[in-house]
């Protein structure tokens, strides 16, 4: 099956490659759904893994079952081997035919065009309420997904995996257009390992295949710990941030509440050449957020806080929102939720031949 593996890898970036596993996959022949850019499972059926149960029983002594080993469940939510799961071949088989719908044929295709009698300028009163008053309490990104998808169709890939970052694909004016989406419901929607190498996969597979790519930015910076340290965060943040600049495809940004520091860098921002960046009024844009940079810069104040209180409703005044980053071009509009669907299909019409070259290279050295 080597000679497999080889054509899997020059047909990468050409055409879409989509592995169906519906039986077992043990082995080597591994090898060739894991070159492919989506993998799909079916509950209790399929399953996936080098080495089998036996073999791991031998060598480490471990028992477990090869659902539990390789199972849909398994590679859908721990590993992130799959990216869907389906309950059955009937129903896998029926969501492949969707997925397919919004992929080109090749790399030399624009993706395919459904025709839709939704408004591109529907003006969706109900995104105006979605931020909560109080800046700590989380919302379901979802919502503002669907509402400015066609038809609300949402087609989301792994989301049992990596849950604090989004991605899947949906339909702007008829056009596929992939969702790269923080989720404030999951871990605040800081970014960690598993998003960020979720999310780069994603992003690369859109630019390969001139899909364009949505961002919606709540985030308020890469998760903290020895656990993410020693994992390698900064490498694997690194995949995210290199996906995105290396992206030619339309870009277009939408910053709806927090955006710290490097996060904010990471996530479409202007200075990784994102095409069009808005802001709802509810942003935050600064380096970070409003209680840390007080608790920094006035460090002799921590025991009253009264002061700490007042310290913070200044910084938020001052640099918590999209105003400042907007003065030095960072932003191009601040915009009425409401309004979000209909600038964003302005943008994308705009934004619709796009032409833009990186320099030549045999290819970039992307921090695997």
């Amino acid at each position: 099956y080597a000679d497999v593996f080889q054509q899997n890898v020059m047909a990468s970036g050409v055409v879409p490659q989509i592995s169906m596993i519906m039986g077992p996959c043990a082995g080597g022949a591994v090898y060739s759904p894991a070159i492919t850019d989506f993998i799909f499972m079916v509950k209790d059926s399929s399953y996936m893994f080098v080495t089998g149960p036996e073999v791991v029983k031998t060598v480490t002594h471990e028992e477990i079952t090869a659902e539990k080993l390789g199972g849909a469940i398994t590679h859908s939510t721990e590993s992130g081997v799959a990216d869907l799961a389906f309950e059955s071949d009937v129903d896998a088989l029926v969501n492949l035919r969707e997925f397919i719908s919004f992929l080109p044929s090749s790399n030399q295709e624009k993706p395919p065009f459904l025709p839709t009698d939704d408004p591109s300028d529907r003006v969706e009163i109900s995104l105006n309420s979605l931020i909560p008053d109080d800046p700590n309490k989380p919302y379901d990104m979802k919502e503002l997904i669907k509402k400015v998808a066609d038809e609300r169709n949402f087609f989301e890939i792994q989301p049992g995996f990596a849950s604090n970052l989004i991605i899947g694909f949906i339909r702007i004016d008829g056009y596929s257009v992939g969702v790269v989406a923080n989720q404030p419901l999951v871990l605040a929607g800081c970014l960690d390992i598993n998003a960020s190498k979720k999310g780069a996969r994603f992003i690369r597979f859109c630019d390969a295949f001139n899909i364009p790519v949505l961002t919606f930015v709540d985030v308020p910076g890469f998760m903290p710990g020895t656990s993410q340290e020693y994992g390698g965060i900064i490498k694997h943040g690194a995949k995210l941030l290199y996906a995105y600049a290396e992206c030619t495809v339309p870009k277009v940004t939408v910053i709806t509440r927090k955006a710290y520091g490097g996060a904010y860098d990471v996530m479409s921002s202007k200075h990784l050449r994102g095409d069009v960046n808005f802001a709802w009024p509810s942003a935050e844009i600064a380096v970070m957020g409003p209680k840390g940079a007080v608790e920094i810069i006035f460090r002799s104040d921590i025991g009253d806080s009264e002061k700490i209180k007042a310290r913070e409703a200044e910084y938020r005044k001052k640099f918590a929102n999209p105003y400042i980053a907007g003065k030095r071009g960072y932003i191009d509009d601040v915009i009425a939720p409401s309004d979000t669907r209909k600038r964003i299909s302005r943008s994308l019409s705009m934004l619709s031949n796009k032409d833009i070259v990186n320099p030549w290279r045999k290819h970039g050295n992307i921090p695997l």
